[in-house]
């Protein structure tokens, strides 16, 4: 029996590893979506007519446009995909050994951890589960240009001071990816604040910016040490932008409440003293979805959560992204 497709009767939204319950939890407090849910793993399908558009940020991809295929053999599943687009990467819950064998008879994608810095592609790419051995849940559309919605990255255990570099090395190629932007270079003065152990400095450094590094305790000393790390002892919260000068990247993954990350934020946007900025929104407790809306109502601002955050959601935000992305 040939393969056949037939549509499917919701949107569904696969949540990033650990975090469905945070994704859940994103559909009631804050789109008042009072849904039950089908799921496969990570996978939420949600029994509801009236499905939000956004997509939520605890969703690292959503299948836009599902429909169910049916097949018999491994050959017949990727000539039917292959048939539909050209690029496809699997999620899987089960069937594990069947989902490797269809994804081998598709055209090559990279799924495995990349080197930083990863220039991500404009080309869509579909996503794919087994829900059993003859049925595929896919769909061609989706909302991450990233194999099933992550960036994963080739780690150093070695040398970075802290995990978090993960974290801005992620920011940046979605930054770039998004506002069509150059990364940090030796152009590049940058505004670390909160820094320590020096994280962010490092991946700055690598890049080759002047990293002005602003906590109250020192950076790891290989870093106190670079020529290129200017380091002051300081709540970095309290230096006003006038007193520092310009600066061509803002960032900030400091501990501290959304409240004042907010008016910091407005404060070197209205300042005019920088171009772009990337920040962690560190969420305590429960999320107070009407604050995280002020951070998403910025103009030419953009809101997500990466696949290195915790509890957490990322900032982001580009001065002259009107101007290229009317």
């Amino acid at each position: 029996m040939p393969s056949s497709i037939e549509p499917f009767n919701s949107k569904a939204y696969l949540s990033f590893p650990d975090w469905k319950p945070l994704l859940r939890e994103e559909f009631s407090a804050r789109f008042g979506l009072n849904a039950s849910f089908t799921e496969y793993g990570d996978l939420l399908v949600p029994d509801a007519k009236n499905i939000p558009d956004q997509i939520p940020y605890w969703c690292r991809t959503a299948f836009l446009e599902p429909f169910i295929l049916h097949f018999d053999s491994i050959g017949e599943a990727a000539s039917a995909l292959k048939g539909i687009q050209r690029s496809w990467a699997p999620y899987q819950f089960t069937c594990f050994r069947r989902a490797s064998l269809i994804q081998k008879k598709l055209p090559h994608v990279n799924l495995k951890p990349r080197d930083f810095p990863v220039s991500i592609p404009k080309s869509p790419i579909g996503i794919y589960t087994l829900l059993d051995e003859h049925t595929i849940l896919a769909s061609a559309k989706t909302s991450s240009p990233l194999p099933a919605g992550a960036l994963s990255l080739v780690e150093d255990h070695e040398n970075p001071p802290s995990r978090a570099y993960l974290k801005i090395e992620e920011a940046l190629c979605r930054f770039a990816h998004f506002y069509e932007t150059e990364l940090p270079s030796e152009k590049s003065r940058c505004f670390d604040a909160g820094a320590c152990p020096g994280g962010w400095t490092w991946t700055l450094v690598n890049l080759g910016a002047k990293v002005f590094a602003v906590d109250r305790s020192p950076l790891a000393d290989s870093l106190m040490q670079n020529p290129l790390v200017k380091f002051l002892a300081h709540d970095a919260f309290t230096l006003e932008p006038e007193e520092l000068g310009t600066f061509d990247w803002v960032l900030s993954d400091v501990i501290c409440y959304p409240e004042r990350l907010l008016g910091w934020i407005k404060k070197w946007i209205s300042s005019g003293m920088t171009k772009n900025i990337i920040c962690t929104i560190k969420l305590q407790g429960g999320i107070d979805w009407s604050l995280i809306n002020q951070f998403e109502q910025i103009p030419n601002a953009k809101i997500l959560h990466l696949n290195y955050n915790k509890h957490e959601l990322t900032f982001m935000w580009h001065s002259s992204f009107e101007e290229q992305c009317p």
